[in-house]
Order: C-alpha cells, then structure tokens, then sequence
C-alpha cells in the first residue's frame, strides 16, 4: 500500500517594499525542491509580458466577487481599485500533494491566512537599516523623490508587524538571506511531526 504524501507547509512572507522579498522568494523557489509559490486573482489588467496564469489569474471583478460569495479565498483584499486573492481550494490542492506553498504577501493578508490555517509558518523580511532601504527604493530608477518618501513612511508602517511572524529575516547580505530562509524551510521539514508521516514504516520496523 503506497503512503499518501506528507502534508505540505504553508509559508507566508511579509516585507515591505524595497526589502527585497520576491526577489529572495525566487531564488528560494530556483534552488530549493518541492516548493512553489501562489499565483494570485486579480481584477487589474494584463500588464505587457505578464501570462495569465503565472504571474496572477486574471479574471473579471463579476468573477472575483463571485469567488469570494463562495468562499474562495484564503484571503482578499482591494488595493485603490483593484482586487487580489489566493485560491483557497489551489493552496489546500497543494498542500495535499506534499507541496510546500509560499504566499507573498503584506501583513494584513497574512492575518487572515494564520485565522484559518493556524499551522502556517510566517516569515518577515526587513532591511539592514533605513538608509539601505532608501538606497533600494533609489536605485530602482522607478519612482520621483514624493513617491519614494510615501514609500519609506509605508515601510515604517509595514514594519512594526515584524513581531507578528514567526521567523525574522534580515536581508544585508543577499546570499546569507537566502540561506536563512533556505534553513527555515529546512527546519519545517525536519519537526517531529512531518518526519513521522514521512518515515512511519521506517519507526514502525525499528520498533518492532
């Protein structure tokens, strides 16, 4: 008789912009097996060079109200005009299948999600100092000096629901991040619980 996989953890990971958090995710995903991360709904439009389908599901605001009558979301949330959500019955999918599922996402969204998955595992990711930050969200070339103040007293805010998460990252040094997160997926695997599910038949006959 085939074991049924072991249940898959359900991460989410929280920073404000300009931490350096997808780009982190990314990585972490590129080099770390069995693990993926949610493609979220949106109401917003297709942006040139966006699929649907891998950088969100597209859909339209009739569908996504509709999917969340239904319950369909883990979470929800409208930003100015749009709506963003994660599929409740994708993530669960997922996790069923032995996969391990990262949500990036604020720590509004990751609130919700702990309410109705207790067991998720939430990390944080922040800066090594405001200067650092500032010097990020500079060098992007993206935004004027206005847009980039809004931006840091917006960090300010995300940042004091730090203590929220269960792991703190600082990313100083990219590469040393990326192990830190690498190692709390890695612990996640190794708790008493998964390793039991994973290895029944093996305790079963050293027990015997």
């Amino acid at each position: 008789m085939t074991q049924p996989p072991t249940r898959g953890t359900l991460y989410t990971v929280s920073a404000p912009s300009g931490a350096g958090k997808t780009s982190l995710v990314k990585a972490l995903i590129d080099n770390t097996s069995n693990i993926c991360v949610s493609v979220s709904h949106t109401t917003r439009k297709m942006r040139p060079g966006e699929r649907d389908g891998v950088n969100y599901h597209f859909v339209s605001e009739a569908e996504f109200l509709s999917m969340v009558e239904a319950q369909s979301f883990l979470e929800h949330a409208q930003v100015f005009t749009n709506f963003y959500g994660t599929s409740r019955h994708w993530v669960e999918d997922q996790l069923v299948d032995g996969t391990d599922v990262i949500l990036e996402i604020d720590w509004q969204g990751a609130a919700q999600v702990r309410e109705q998955i207790p067991d998720t595992v939430s990390i944080f990711i922040l800066p090594p100092s405001r200067h650092a930050l500032r010097d990020r969200l500079t060098g992007r070339g993206q935004d004027d000096e206005s847009t980039i103040e809004r931006r840091m007293a917006e960090a300010k805010s995300e940042s004091s629901h730090y203590a929220e998460a269960n792991y703190l990252v600082i990313n100083d040094q990219f590469d040393s991040a990326l192990a830190d997160l690498r190692a709390i997926v890695r612990c996640q695997r190794l708790t008493l619980a998964k390793q039991q599910s994973r290895h029944h038949d093996l305790l079963r006959d050293l027990l015997s």
